[in-house]
């Protein structure tokens, strides 16, 4: 009887879903039909086992996750626990990637706590469908009591529920963190900043563990960010935190007097450039070697005219410093530059302006510039550039 249960979920949770039948509704039919939910031990019952030929996992992920469950005695209740899944909307593959990630799972009461959570999910506004991804990405979520007054307060933080899990595919350890202790008081120090609610979430999606940080470990950082000249209030404040987030004091240092050497700049050169473009302390050193390379043996801009306008520092060199370089520069030499831009606000302007402005007008006159210029874009120097 034990192998039936096992061949029927197995089936359900693997096989095609039925478009006339919710996996629910098939799922409870069949396991009826099959046998009673048996509470008491059952000798035959192999942890190993069921979570190969069940729940879908390897041999090598049931090893694993078999030493989490080794006080399971009898199918009961991790067959209640799938069918609950299954009734999320959770694919068999889905099933054994939640499975193997958090054993555990197989062990929570679906009355006591798997339903009563994602009913409060529910009641925030979450779907099936988002429950479901949610559970995927955080399984463990689904047995903490917590997530719901958790996702209720990020809800208006990063303004939508696809935000929220957008940011928790690229880690969901902050929903671990302690609101009251750690998440909040984090929020209400970079609101004390000056930063808006808009910011408040740019920053945090760009730095999620800046929510679980210790609240002492941000005050660092917001005085880092003011040692490199943006006060608080800036509007480049969001920025500023954004570039010290990952450094020590020591290699932020480290950053600024590479940028000095490199660009040629003086103490006062290199702070106005930080200031007006603290994410340039992110840049490769090796990237910021060759953009000014370029920028200052190639196209002859100064170092002082750089310091000014940091941000073309942080252009691609390859896909667009070098290729609208060698169109200005062949538009001059022929005679088809009708108006003298500057190189830095033509690198400024959209793909779909420049082409409006630089290549398009000329046709006629060079009718093989477009073909040059996307070359050019995928690291070539055509002839004529040359």
């Amino acid at each position: 009887m034990l192998h039936l249960r096992q061949r029927v979920l197995s089936h359900l949770l693997f096989a095609a879903p039925s478009p006339s039948a919710s996996p629910l509704l098939s799922l409870h039919r069949l396991l009826s039909a099959a046998a009673a939910p048996r509470i008491s031990p059952n000798p035959s019952f192999a942890v190993d086992d069921y979570l190969v030929e069940t729940c879908g996992l390897t041999r090598a992920q049931a090893l694993k996750a078999s030493a989490k469950l080794s006080h399971l005695k009898s199918p009961a209740n991790p067959d209640a626990v799938l069918v609950f899944l299954a009734g999320l909307g959770l694919s068999g593959a889905d099933v054994a990637a939640v499975v193997a990630r958090d054993p555990q799972i197989l062990c929570a009461g679906v009355e006591t706590t798997l339903s009563p959570i994602v009913d409060g999910l529910t009641g925030l506004g979450l779907s099936n469908a988002e429950t479901a991804c949610l559970v995927s990405i955080a399984p463990d979520s689904l047995r903490r009591r917590s997530v719901v007054s958790k996702v209720e307060y990020y809800l208006p933080l990063f303004g939508s529920i696809d935000n929220l899990l957008r940011l928790l595919k690229h880690g969901h350890f902050f929903l671990g963190s302690n609101l009251e202790k750690v998440v909040k008081p984090n929020v209400k120090l970079v609101a004390e900043c000056g930063l808006g609610a808009c910011d408040i979430a740019k920053l945090f999606i760009c730095v999620p563990r800046m929510l679980s940080a210790k609240p002492g470990r941000v005050l660092e950082m917001v005085a880092c960010a003011e040692g490199i000249g943006v006060p608080r209030g800036s509007g480049m404040f969001r920025q500023a935190l954004h570039a010290v987030s990952c450094f020590s004091e020591d290699k932020i240092a480290a950053k600024v007097d590479y940028l000095k050497r490199t660009l040629r700049w003086s103490d006062t050169e290199v702070g106005i450039a930080v200031s007006k473009a603290p994410l340039l302390l992110r840049r490769s050193n090796d990237m910021l070697q060759r953009v000014s390379e370029f920028l200052i043996s190639e196209v002859g801009l100064e170092p002082t005219y750089i310091a000014h306008r940091p941000t073309i520092l942080s252009r691609s060199l390859e896909g667009r410093l070098r290729p609208r370089y060698y169109v200005m520069r062949f538009l001059k030499e022929n005679g088809l530059l009708k108006r003298n831009q500057s190189y830095c606000t033509i690198v400024k302007w959209t793909e779909k302006e420049f082409l409006e402005n630089f290549v398009c007008p000329h046709k006629e006159a060079a009718p093989y510039l477009a073909e040059d210029y996307a070359a050019a874009c995928k690291g070539e120097v055509p002839a004529r550039f040359r």
